[in-house]
């Protein structure tokens, strides 16, 4: 089992919702949604350029702390930390947070730039689907026409639909199947994302890393545990090997290591 430290403390979910405005055509679209601080929908950014110039409005949930910004030129103009109005003189000390902010709102831009070709090479595929579709129902009239002269070719047609219904109906099963397995591998996931952040908070309580964010790389199986690429004493390693049994799976073997493999 593999899970990217990203995953595991953001679950990496950052919605886009574009609309049209009227004259100014300004575009607006969540910004970063940290889990477990508000619900998505919360959070907003909305762009537009003016002579030339981006101005831009952020209010959003970063790392424990709601942000609500104007910028121009990428130059704060107004800023509000969890309520409170912050002086012009202060914004140097957000220049930061904010860099990081811009930076994931432009990621998220870009992916949803990516997101719409796929949605209009699927609508490509879907037309060319329906062409196919109705070519297939000619055919389809073609062949009963056939059947109407060949009763016999009609009898083995009638015995292949027979065939493609019963596959038709294992697929169907097979479908299902499929179905129940990804609820099962989500709520899995799910599980292991939340078990995952217990593990990292007791880090920081037992003093192995000052924070959450210090935690580079995390190993564990059921014959050693590693932090930050240093092997943790039996006496640790056997009390989060009681604690966390969920990952304390797999040996090393040759060289090889097979259990929980966090990287950042």
């Amino acid at each position: 089992m593999k899970i990217t430290l990203r995953s595991a403390l953001l679950m990496g979910a950052l919605i886009l919702s574009v609309t049209a405005m009227a004259q100014q055509k300004t575009k607006k679209r969540m910004a970063y949604v940290q889990t477990g601080t508000t619900e998505y929908g919360n959070n907003v950014y909305t762009y537009n350029e003016e002579g030339g110039i981006l101005h831009e409005y952020v209010e959003t949930n970063w790392k424990g702390n709601r942000y609500e910004m104007k910028l121009v030129g990428g130059k704060p103009t107004m800023l509000v930390v969890n309520g409170e109005k912050i002086a012009p003189a202060d914004y140097n000390k957000y220049s930061e947070v904010i860099s990081e902010i811009r930076a994931q709102i432009k990621r998220d831009r870009e992916q949803a730039k990516r997101d719409q070709e796929q949605a209009k090479r699927d609508q490509e595929q879907a037309r060319r689907d329906q062409a196919q579709a109705v070519k297939d129902q000619e055919q389809a009239k073609l062949d009963q026409e056939q059947a109407g002269k060949d009763q016999e070719q009609a009898k083995r047609d009638q015995e292949q639909a027979g065939r493609d219904q019963e596959q038709a109906k294992r697929d169907q099963e097979q479908a299902q199947r499929d179905q129940v397995q990804a609820k099962h591998d989500q709520e899995e996931a799910l599980e292991d994302q939340r078990v995952l952040k217990l593990m990292m908070g007791d880090l920081v309580k037992d003093g192995i890393v000052s924070s959450e964010d210090d935690v580079h790389s995390l190993r564990m199986n059921e014959d050693e545990m590693w932090v930050n690429g240093k092997k943790m004493t039996d006496s640790v390693f056997e009390k989060y090997k009681k604690k966390y049994p969920r990952f304390a799976h797999g040996h090393s073997e040759d060289g090889n290591f097979n259990g929980l493999n966090v990287t950042n």
